[in-house]
């Protein structure tokens, strides 16, 4: 055989050897692949069923308990609230209540107590003129009240006017003062204590609180003083919230609905059984001695309101809330500003509870039944569990069931019992019952706000101690919000979209579609609508949209 025919044998037979080779690592590779994938498969197949399904069903059984838990509260309030308009017990009927003669107004009233109304402000020039002559307006014998504006707006504009207006009514003959300080240690709380501080103060029995906004009815102090006279171990007593612009859009209503269930039957509830709520920071009439004895104004939790009920009560003092006192006030129609109030009245409330309980738990001026009612009720179900509750089992929990076929959920927690707690909610406002299914979408959208908060006030960190004024527009409401509507698409992209609330409607669109195609429930139908919810409020497609002010 010649030399080349030698070659071109070991040639054919080399190229046969490596197609042979490349072959055989192909097939190694694609079998390593599958045994990759096989494995991976297998280790979760037993990572499901030894760890994920049980957890996942403790969780969904302490959720379940949760829910028994909140309905159970919610239908107690509803009782109690059942009985007092069944068996009409009015305050008037529960405590000493004397009408004071209104004659006696005209005639210097120096039988009157002496009164102060501190009005709190921050660059409030769109509500600054109608708050301070609502408070100027309120019938009470001139010599016996003083209305301190608490001015700690950093606008010059804003300060000016509210200056001039105070300027303005003194010269009418109202006993009026114009206060102000360098800083803002403490918020509303530092300015409140500072308040508190001035000499001519020392003669004042009470003082009555109003925000910004609020407006009350001139008959306002004949209605609450009474009661602190009469009654020696009475602090507080309370008025409820009205709100002037609850028709101005969707989002209002929807606040208008959850207020008034918490003024109508948790306020009430507190007050009528164990004489204790959280005073809501305006609306009120402190007793100065019990306000004084409890530690005054204490800016520790951004609920100062809240914190200075809770160490009155601890102080051995009752609080009594009136649900036919209405004072005027605004409700945000700006979804940021709203935002920004929920997360302190969650933060702050949780926040509280942290390092308040142990207080509560020591105290000797609270009977036991009054410390169980302040820790289980108050806080543990209204501040912590009714928000984990929203977002992390209806908004999360329940809508991965679909991809659990072992784990269900009984239609009682996932239907029936959540219907009839909306509907004990619904009863506080009854004209708005229609609009039941966007609410309840709203507050499930809302709940991710709230526990976030919540998280934050628990383990103090984060925000803890954010304090953001809620705007307001007072009398040119309606005007502005017409003025800028053309305005609205100027506005920046990113202020207006929230990534977690759409990371969230992503997730119940993926388990709603899911549902749809491999499930067995009808859960898809309540998980599409609420995607929608939460991307609605991600980007930002509810409320109006208010030009930042030029503060």
């Amino acid at each position: 055989m010649s030399p080349l025919a030698i070659f071109h044998r070991l040639a054919r037979a080399t190229y046969s050897s490596l197609l042979l080779s490349t072959s055989q690592v192909r097939s190694f590779k694609a079998s390593t692949w599958e045994d990759t994938i096989t494995r991976i498969s297998l280790w979760w197949e037993q990572a499901r069923a030894v760890v994920v399904v049980p957890v996942f069903k403790f969780l969904v059984a302490l959720c379940l308990i949760m829910s028994v838990m909140l309905f159970v509260e919610m239908m107690y309030m509803g009782l109690v609230v059942a009985y007092i308009k069944l068996f009409k017990r009015k305050p008037e009927k529960v405590y000493k209540w004397e009408a004071m003669e209104e004659d006696d107004v005209e005639c210097g009233g120096e039988s009157f107590p002496m009164v102060l109304v501190q009005i709190p402000m921050y660059n409030e020039k769109e509500v600054c003129e109608q708050s301070i002559a609502a408070a100027c307006k309120i019938s009470w014998p001139s010599n016996r009240i003083i209305i301190q504006v608490l001015d700690d707006s950093t606008d010059p504009a804003s300060k000016e006017l509210v200056k001039k207006e105070c300027e303005r009514w003194s010269k009418e003959g109202v006993n009026i003062t114009f206060e102000i300080r360098d800083n803002r240690k403490g918020y509303k709380a530092g300015a409140l204590r500072e308040g508190m501080k001035h000499s001519y103060v020392k003669q004042c029995d009470y003082v009555a609180i109003f925000d910004a906004d609020f407006q009350p009815e001139p008959d306002f102090l004949f209605r609450t003083v009474p009661f602190l006279i009469h009654n020696p171990k009475l602090a507080l007593v309370q008025g409820r919230w009205e709100f002037v612009n609850a028709g101005q859009c969707m989002m209002t209503r929807l606040q208008e609905m959850s207020l008034s269930y918490h003024f109508m039957v948790e306020q009430q509830v507190g007050s009528s059984t164990f004489a204790f709520f959280g005073f809501n920071g305006t609306a009120g009439v402190w007793r100065i001695s019990a306000l004084n004895e409890s530690g005054g104004w204490n800016d520790q939790t951004t609920v100062e309101d809240m914190d200075l009920a809770v160490r009155a009560t601890l102080r051995g003092w009752k609080l009594l809330y009136l649900d036919d006192l209405k004072v005027k006030s605004e409700l945000p129609c700006s979804f940021n500003a709203l935002r920004s109030q929920q997360h302190r009245w969650t933060c702050g409330p949780a926040n509280l509870f942290r390092k308040m309980a142990g207080k509560i738990i020591r105290s000797e001026n609270v009977s036991l039944w009054k410390k169980l009612y302040m820790l289980y009720s108050f806080f543990f179900m209204r501040k912590l569990v009714a928000h984990v509750l929203s977002f992390c089992f209806y908004c999360v929990i329940l809508p991965a069931t679909v991809l659990f076929p072992e784990v269900t959920v009984p239609k009682w927690a996932a239907f029936y019992l959540p219907s009839l707690i909306t509907l004990l909610i619904a009863l506080g406002r009854l004209r708005s019952i229609h609009l039941l299914a966007f609410w309840v979408l709203f507050e499930n959208a809302m709940s991710l706000v709230r526990t976030k908060a919540l998280v934050m006030g628990l383990f103090e960190t984060g925000r803890v101690q954010e304090w953001v004024v809620t705007e307001k527009l007072g009398d040119g409401l309606k005007t502005k919000l017409i003025a800028q509507a053309p305005e609205e698409h100027h506005v920046r992209f990113r202020d207006r979209v929230h990534l977690m609330e759409l990371l969230v409607g992503a997730y119940l669109l993926f388990c709603g579609c899911y549902d749809i195609i491999y499930g067995k429930q009808t859960l898809f139908l309540y998980l599409l609508f609420q995607s929608m919810g939460f991307f609605v409020v991600g980007f930002g497609y509810v409320g109006k949209y208010v030009a930042a002010s030029s503060s």
